[in-house]
């Protein structure tokens, strides 16, 4: 930003042009409903002119033509199209249903006169512009034409074969319907339909003639090419979409039936799938639209043809890696790019080569390479899932004794050679497909070779360090890597270096770039890419947490290698939350808290502990997360969370046993308060503690068999007193009911329920006493809560307590006795309703007045 004017001047003149453009939007918003009732007001109520345009012109006086529901073009289109059809579909029930009773000579001479007057008429017809008109009894004449050739075979020709005399016939029509379209150009009919005509002949030529798949590929593929001819070389749109559309569907064929057959019959399939390749590729040269997915299609094409001739020489397990090769060598077309080039006979070819061939190629033979390493998965799979899905328990030593299922081991080698040929491309995101395929290629490994338990054991922790090592210091993967420029805004101005030029590119006053004049906004920065060494790292920790979670799995198969795994990856992981940075510490030391529990379990399940015991022990975890939380800054908090967690299942092992379950608490109490001294984990952990606390005092007053409800509401209630009143101290304004009013509550309820069923006096007394304590400090120190609460409370206790000799009472008191006593009550109230409101309401006030 440009600050040359003073703040105070610079404000005043952003106001003044933001009323500016205030002002403007307003008349913009004006004319724009102006506009919007001049196009579509109703023909009676046509709108004046633009008040507030200048020089706008007046409308047009005189009534509006009306709207009609169709222009006379389009009507006309629908009855020819009507009239064509059913003259259609008179000369088809002509030809099928009336042809029988006529003779030949008669049949000659309709055919040849109806025939000919439909294929005469449109000339006349477009010497008089009756375009439409022309091509309806144009259509009507190739139907005609299609009939005659019908009529022909069944009375003069009956004994030909079917499938031949189609053949002929329709290279018959193709030839006549070009010929006539080509002589009426203006026809649009004829022409596309001769396409059509033409995809028949070599086809049903071929099966009439008795030939077989091959055969029959072979024509389509031949019409296909045809077809390619039409598409380079004709000009009327319509012919090209009809032959592309032919081309596609008959080449289509032609290349399933050479796959088909590369894998049956690969010497016959071959040369089909060369050819359709070389001239799917020629049409990628010719038509640079379609350049890139005709040159995949070739490249498929290539691959298949010269994997099926490879495939019989090689043993029935390296197949894929066979067709993985193929892949890799059609793909390296794209060091042709005369970038990328190395030499001058490279460079002359990646030239002559357009880009979208060169693409096409290169990405058909990564599809193949894809679907090589995809073939390859499943070990990595079973080496990464397999440990997981046990039948037994734990330490019974399950795959200790055998070896995982084997697969090929050339799964392995399409791992490699993939993850090599990505390394070598410096790019990003190929650098990343080559980490997660070297990390695939470890974890396979055990499963295709067969490996025993113990070299699995150490490969995968060997992959858990190398890739966690990766994560930490990931700069040895970014070397000779291209580093992305940042992308600019090809939107945002050029930011104006002074003042006069800023006003000198904003325009004259009242434009819209006026607002600028006086200083530019600051050009926002280039967004810049992500870090390498961040993308990297992250793929190597994703790969590095899945392989310990799998040795995890292989290693509870035996005792001591359940040692082993939990303490080198206790190490690994302290290393990464040591080295680390960002979130992937935050990651490694959490999972160091739960590698630490395992650790743990696994020590207390070797010694034969009970549950009550290990669940003592577990609290160990917590503990060490609360001394390294007040050390470890950065990791703090997620260290604590993760022990505070491993506490939960402690306590679920110690509830088994209530004494333990009382210790339990309590040492998870102490582990909180000594948390608690740090200002930071202070309010919570404080009251974390309390609730431990609490728990551990209900729990053991449980298994002492105290029945006593203040017993347990005692111990709440102090607390929450002394810190109301501490509250209180430090806040006058603070209200009574959030300072006292949950601690007395916890204990003069409960109390009031019990004493309502206890038939003994002391409960009662006792509780009346208190309450009227409550009451009465309440009333002195002018406390809402302890004057409401303790009041209710005596009330009701009391009420409790005269319940029996009221009811005692009122039995010996004659009938009609409480009724006049009601009765008198209310005449007594109803007399001074006024003077009770009154006080009722100085009650109220007094009350509300209270804290």
């Amino acid at each position: 930003m440009d600050n040359s004017l003073p703040p105070a001047d610079e404000l005043v003149l952003v106001d003044r042009e933001l009323a500016r453009l205030d002002a403007r939007r307003s008349q913009l918003l004006a004319r724009r409903a102006w506009l919007l009732r001049v196009l579509y007001a109703p023909a009676s109520s046509a709108p004046g002119p633009f008040p507030s345009a200048p020089g706008a012109r007046p409308a047009a006086s005189g009534p509006r033509p009306p709207v009609t529901d169709s222009t006379p073009r389009s009507a006309q289109n629908v009855l020819l199209t009507l009239g064509g059809t059913l003259l259609t579909i008179a000369a088809i029930a002509f030809t099928l249903v009336s042809w029988g009773s006529m003779g030949i000579g008669g049949r000659s001479v309709v055919l040849f006169v109806v025939t000919s007057a439909a294929l005469a008429a449109p000339v006349a017809l477009l010497r008089r512009s009756l375009v439409s008109t022309a091509e309806s009894v144009a259509a009507l004449g190739l139907v005609l034409m299609v009939l005659d050739a019908y009529a022909l075979h069944r009375v003069a020709l009956p004994e030909t074969d079917g499938l031949g005399y189609t053949a002929v016939a329709a290279a018959v029509l193709a030839g006549a319907w070009t010929a006539y379209g080509s002589a009426l150009s203006r026809l649009r009919i004829p022409l596309p339909v001769a396409v059509v005509a033409g995809q028949l002949p070599l086809p049903l030529g071929v099966l009439a003639a008795g030939g077989g798949p091959t055969a029959f590929a072979w024509a389509a593929l031949g019409t296909a090419a045809a077809d390619g001819a039409v598409i380079l070389w004709a000009r009327p749109a319509a012919v090209r979409i009809t032959a592309a559309v032919g081309a596609t569907a008959l080449g289509g064929w032609a290349l399933l039936t050479g796959g088909r057959l590369s894998l049956t019959s690969p010497w016959s399939g071959a040369p089909l799938l060369l050819a359709a390749a070389a001239l799917t590729l020629y049409a990628a040269r010719r038509l640079p639209t379609v350049a890139v997915a005709a040159s995949v299609l070739a490249g498929l094409a290539t691959v298949a043809a010269a994997g099926g001739l490879l495939r019989p020489a090689v043993p029935t397990d390296w197949t894929v890696p066979v067709y993985v090769l193929c892949g890799l060598a059609l793909a390296s077309v794209w060091r042709l790019s005369p970038t990328m080039a190395g030499d001058g006979a490279a460079e002359e070819a990646g030239r002559r080569l357009p880009a979208g061939v060169r693409l096409g190629l290169a990405g058909a033979g990564a599809g193949v390479v894809a679907l090589g390493v995809v073939w390859a998965l499943p070990p990595v799979a079973v080496g990464l899932l397999g440990p997981a899905a046990r039948t037994t328990e734990v330490w019974s030593g399950e795959h200790a004794g055998r070896a995982l299922t084997s697969y090929p081991g050339t799964a392995v080698l399409v791992l490699a050679v993939a993850a090599a040929v990505l390394a070598a491309v410096p790019r990003l995101w190929a650098r990343c497909g080559a980490l997660a395929l070297v990390w695939a290629l470890l974890t396979a490994l055990p499963v295709s070779l067969g490996l025993p338990y113990a070299a699995t054991l150490a490969l995968q922790l060997l992959t858990t360090a190398a890739a966690l090592a990766c994560a930490v210091r990931p700069g040895p993967l970014t070397r000779g890597l291209r580093r992305p420029e940042p992308a600019e805004d090809p939107a945002t101005p050029e930011p104006a270096t002074t003042a006069p030029a800023a006003s000198a590119a904003a325009g004259a006053p009242g434009t819209a770039g006026a607002p600028w004049g006086a200083w530019a906004p600051s050009r926002p920065r280039p967004q810049t890419p992500a870090e390498p060494g961040t993308v990297l790292g992250w793929i190597a920790y994703a790969g590095g947490l899945a392989s310990a979670l799998s040795a995890v799995a292989l290693a509870l198969d035996v005792r001591e290698a359940t040692f082993t795994a939990l303490g080198a990856l206790l190490v690994l992981l302290v290393g990464v939350a040591v080295l680390g940075a960002g979130a992937r510490r935050v990651v490694a030391a959490c999972a160091a808290v739960l590698t630490a529990t395992g650790l743990v379990v696994a020590v207390a399940a070797a010694g034969g502990f009970e549950d009550h015991w290990t669940a003592l022990a577990l609290l160990l975890v917590p503990a060490a997360t609360a001394a390294i939380g007040a050390k470890a800054r950065p990791v703090a908090l997620p260290v604590e969370i993760a022990g505070a967690v491993v506490a939960l299942p402690a306590f679920a092992l110690a509830a088994s046993r209530p004494a333990f379950l009382a210790l339990a608490l309590a040492l998870g109490g102490v582990i909180a308060a000594a948390t608690a001294v740090r200002p930071e984990r202070r309010r919570f952990a404080s009251w974390t503690a309390a609730v431990l606390f609490l728990l551990a005092a209900w729990v053991r007053l449980a298994v002492w068999e105290v029945t006593t409800p203040e017993a347990y509401t005692l111990p709440v209630t102090v607390p929450a007193l002394v810190v109301g009143f501490l509250r209180r101290r430090r806040d006058r304004e603070a209200s009574s009911w959030t300072a006292y009013g949950p601690g007395l509550a916890a204990t003069l309820l409960p109390s009031l329920v019990a004493a309502w069923t206890d038939p003994e006096w002391p409960r009662p007394l006792a509780l009346g006493v208190a309450a009227l304590v409550v009451t009465l400090l309440g009333a002195r120190f002018r406390l809402q809560a302890l004057l409401v609460l303790g009041g209710s409370v005596l009330a009701l206790d009391g009420l409790h307590e005269l319940a029996p000799y009221v009811v005692q009472a009122v039995g010996a008191l004659p009938r009609w006795l409480p009724p006049a006593l009601a009765g008198l009550l209310l005449l007594a109230v109803g007399a001074t309703y006024e003077q009770r409101l009154r006080d009722a309401r100085r009650l109220r006030d007094r009350v509300a007045r209270m804290r």
